[in-house]
C-alpha cells in the first residue's frame, strides 16, 4: 500500500515568492450562525483581535544564507475577511528562498500581503528566537478542568449546548478570571480536531457555576467551526446568560502548520495581556 494513500495527498509548496496562495474566508457565515442561534449582533462579535503566531518563517539574506525568525501577526476583529491558516503556511513557505536584507523588509511584505486578503490592516511582528516577546506564560486565574471529576452522571452533548448556562442566580457583582486547557473543536475544512486553552474574565451579578461552565465548553468536542468563530460563539453564549458589564474571552489554539490561532473578543474592557501558554 502507498503511504500516501494512508495518509493523503502530498502538497506542493511554492518554489518563489507567491501572495496568490492566501485564502481570505468571509467573517459573515461563521458570525450570521452566531446570531441566528443567540440573536447577539454581529456587531459585538468584532471587537477584538486575532493573533497568529507563526513560527516557521524563513528567508535569505543577501549572502544566500537560510534565516529563521518567529512571526506575531494581528488580525483585527473588525475585519471583512480572515486567512485561511494552510493557505497561510503555503504563503509563508514562499518567502524561503527571496532575499531579504533585514527583518523590517519581511515584516512590510507580509504586513501588505495580509492586509490585501483580509481587506484590513494588520500589524506583523518579527522576532529573532531569542526575543523575550515569546516566552511562555501560564494561563490566566483559576483553572477549571477538574471540576467534574466528581460529578455523577454528566451527560455531555455531540454539539454546542448553552442551555446549561441558563438561569444562572443573581447575587453581588464581582470578576470571576478562570481558564481551561480541556476545549476541543474540529476544522471545519479537514475536520481535524483543534485544541486550546478558553481563558475568561467577567464582570457580573450572576453567580457563576464553574461544572456548567466546563459542561458547556466540553459540547464543542464534535463541533465544526474555526477558532475564531468557536470564541465568538463562547462570548456570545456568556453574553446572553451571564450579562456582563465587563469581558473579556479568548482562546491559545495548540500549533498546526506551525502556526497557532489565539482569538480574543473584549465588552467595556481593553484587551488582556496576551502571553505564549506551555503547549504553544
Amino acid at each position: 500500500m502507498s503511504i500516501h494513500g494512508v495518509l493523503g495527498e502530498t502538497t506542493s509548496y511554492p518554489q518563489q515568492y507567491d501572495p496568490s496562495v492566501l485564502f481570505a474566508i468571509s467573517r459573515t457565515l461563521g458570525r450570521e450562525a452566531v446570531y441566528q442561534e443567540t440573536n447577539i449582533d454581529t456587531e459585538a462579535l468584532a471587537v477584538g483581535v486575532d493573533i497568529w503566531q507563526a513560527f516557521e518563517l524563513s528567508w535569505l539574506n543577501p549572502n544566500g544564507i537560510s534565516q529563521v525568525a518567529v512571526a506575531r501577526i494581528l488580525i483585527p476583529a473588525n475585519s471583512p475577511n480572515i486567512v485561511e491558516s494552510k493557505s497561510l503556511k503555503l504563503y509563508l513557505n514562499s518567502l524561503n528562498f527571496s532575499t531579504f536584507a533585514h527583518l523590517d523588509e519581511v515584516a512590510s511584505v507580509i504586513q501588505k500581503d495580509l492586509s490585501d486578503c483580509i481587506g484590513a490592516i494588520v500589524s506583523v511582528q518579527i522576532e529573532p528566537l531569542n526575543s523575550s516577546r515569546f516566552a511562555i506564560t501560564t494561563a490566566m486565574g483559576e483553572c477549571i478542568d477538574l471540576v467534574l471529576n466528581d460529578c455523577q452522571g454528566v451527560t455531555i452533548s455531540d454539539d454546542i449546548d448553552a442551555s446549561m448556562l441558563a438561569d444562572a442566580k443573581t447575587g453581588v457583582s464581582k470578576t470571576y478570571q478562570f481558564h481551561t486547557n480541556l476545549l476541543r473543536s474540529n476544522c471545519p475544512v479537514t475536520n481535524q480536531p483543534d485544541w486550546g486553552t478558553l481563558s475568561v474574565s467577567i464582570t457580573t451579578d450572576k453567580l457563576l457555576d464553574y461544572e456548567k461552565i466546563l459542561a458547556y465548553v466540553l459540547t464543542f468536542r464534535k463541533h465544526n467551526g474555526f477558532h475564531e468563530q468557536c470564541v465568538e460563539r463562547i462570548f456570545a453564549d456568556f453574553l446572553v446568560h451571564f450579562q456582563p458589564s465587563q469581558m473579556a474571552v479568548w482562546a491559545n489554539y495548540t500549533r498546526r502548520g506551525g502556526i497557532d490561532i489565539n482569538p480574543i473578543r473584549v465588552l467595556n474592557r481593553t484587551l488582556p495581556d496576551f502571553g505564549r501558554l506551555v503547549r504553544q
